[in-house]
Parts: structure tokens; sequence; C-alpha cells
């Protein structure tokens, strides 16, 4: 599977330790950056650019995923979250990491690497990796309605103020 990561400072020594850790595991890894540190770099652009690229490789038939870092995660999530057709969500523990793919189809994940440790993190990654989608019902419907409402800016039937 190939993998975008994206991080800013406070995620670079997490993003270059888990990257060796997933070419070890097989996949391919793209790394969107930073490349060096800098106390002072953006987060937004770093974690965007993860996110266009796990949309363009799944557009084109490619399977991948994306991680994205940052102090908390937070504003990761919510960067990466921009990109039409991301599903990204802030992992926490190997439960939520889980459920993002089994309940969610999420395509990206963000986790703080002020939070936990390296081990922590590799273990959401890897479980995230390796769960696939549900496809139950309930899921897709809801899916469905949050990529209606994206692309529509409402959700028909569903009381979506206007």
């Amino acid at each position: 599977m190939r993998i975008h990561i994206g991080t800013d400072h406070a995620g670079l020594e997490f993003s270059q330790t888990l990257q060796k850790h997933l070419r070890e595991a097989g996949h391919e890894v793209i790394d969107h950056g930073p490349q060096e540190f800098d106390p002072l770099d953006d987060y937004p652009a770093f974690c965007i650019n993860a996110a266009k690229g796990v949309m363009a490789d799944q557009q084109a038939g490619v399977q991948a995923l994306g991680v994205v870092f940052g102090g908390s995660g937070n504003g990761e999530q919510i960067a990466a979250n921009k990109v039409l057709g991301v599903r990204a969500a802030l992992v926490w523990s190997e439960s939520t990491a889980l459920l993002a793919r089994q309940h969610n189809d999420a395509n990206v994940i963000a986790i703080g690497a002020r939070q936990h440790t390296v081990e922590e993190a590799i273990s959401y990654i890897d479980t995230f990796i390796a769960e696939p989608f549900s496809f139950e019902e309930r899921h897709v419907r809801r899916i469905a309605q949050l990529a209606e409402f994206e692309a529509t800016g409402t959700i028909a039937g569903k009381n979506v103020d206007e």
C-alpha cells in the first residue's frame, strides 16, 4: 500500500521513525515534508499535500492511505479534511484507529506526536492500515450523506439548515 505522510516540526522525528517502520513493512511511503526541522514551520501545506496525494492515488485506483502528525493532531486533521473526498480522523488509541476504518472509511488519520509514544503511534498506524471498511449499510449511508453535503451543501431529506 502507498502511505502519504505529512507533518510539521512537532511530528518530524515521529515521521522519520514511522516512515522507516512502514517501509520495512513493505509499504511505499511518500513524504510530503518537512525535510528538516524548522520550529516556525506551518503544518497546513504539508498535511494538505499528503491528503491530496491520497485522493489522487485513490482516484487512480492505487491503494493509498495517509497519516498526518503535529503536536496534538487537531490542526493536521482539520487541514487534511479541507481536501475534497478526504475523511481524516483524529486517532488516540487502537480502538479509534480501528473504528476510523471500520465505520468511517477514513483515508487519513491524524496523530498528536506530543500526546503519544512512537510505539503507540506505530500500533495505531498498523491497526489503521490493516483494518478494512466494514461496508455495513448504515456506515455506507452516512458516508454518502457526508459526500452529498460536501458536493451540494445539503443532505436531501435530512433537514440541513440552509
